[in-house]
């Protein structure tokens, strides 16, 4: 299990699950002998893509960023088309830390898609419960309300079964929260009209939690966005101004899908400084 110390936090990354996604949508416009030399595809033209929470300790509170794809909650079919070759084993990495699911308290969400928001429910004895059953689960007010009534294209990645176990726990944001003085969850919209960031500060060391509008190391470029993005230009704009800023500051930049590097630091002319790589 890999782990990151930002001034006095530790944050670790869980097992969430594994998918395989189409490169070409995960790159949108840009053409696959660009992207491909900077991210590897296999011959079916998948690019790995983990989904991995983050769990860190702070103020005595045992803390979630995003909930990995599920267990037992896609079909077979929808397994085959999303590529995913390995389920959220949560349970079990937090096993290790000496924790269970009801130990966690808080869980920031960036946004709801399912392969974020899956692994927040599951089945037991024929109904989905929280996984999370103590813990506050944030999230922006403009996602929380796409999750509950999506649009025509939307209404593939918002699910009931991923929203209404939980709906009670839910606590949401307009422009930005502080989640214990510490973790700014900060509204961008672009990746969805919901979509988050992640900012953590502690003794002068600084992470950034770009999420889908910086899937993986390969989308540091403000101009490679996802073709599932609902609003590119806004993914542009907001990954123009934080991706700067962060590097300015010397920010550690982390990842949920990367299956290479779970945090990493650039300089100011595009050169990897620091690193923790997927082991």
């Amino acid at each position: 299990m890999e782990k990151l110390t930002v001034g006095d936090l530790t944050i670790w990354w869980l097992n969430g699950g594994v998918t395989f996604m189409d490169g070409g949508a995960m790159f949108g416009v840009v053409p696959k002998p660009l992207w491909s030399k900077k991210y590897p595809v296999n011959d079916k033209n998948q690019i790995e893509l983990r989904t991995d929470p983050m769990f860190l300790q702070l103020n005595g509170k045992n803390i979630l960023i995003e909930a990995g794809i599920g267990k037992g909650k896609l079909t077979e079919k929808q397994k085959r088309n999303y590529g995913v070759v390995e389920e959220t084993a949560i349970e079990e990495s937090l096993r290790e830390l000496g924790l269970t699911t009801a130990d966690i308290d808080i869980i920031c969400m960036t946004h709801l898609h399912f392969d974020h928001a899956c692994g927040l429910t599951i089945w037991e004895n024929d109904q989905l419960i929280p996984v999370f059953p103590n813990a506050t689960i944030y999230t922006s007010q403009v996602e929380w309300d796409e999750m509950r009534n999506p649009n025509i294209r939307s209404r593939n990645t918002y699910w009931p079964e991923n929203w209404e176990p939980i709906q009670h726990q839910v606590k949401t944001f307009e422009n930005m929260i502080m989640i214990e003085d510490r973790i700014k969850i900060i509204h961008t919209g672009g990746h969805s009209d919901g979509h988050s960031i992640i900012q953590i500060e502690s003794n002068g060391e600084k992470l950034i939690h770009m999420a889908d509008l910086m899937p993986t190391h390969a989308h540091k470029n403000p101009l490679w966005v996802l073709a599932y993005d609902d609003y590119p230009m806004t993914s542009i704009f907001a990954k123009e101004k934080f991706i700067s800023e962060a590097i300015n500051e010397n920010s550690w930049f982390t990842f949920y899908h990367d299956a290479f590097y779970r945090a990493l630091k650039w300089d100011k002319e595009g050169n990897i400084i620091a690193e923790v790589k997927k082991q």
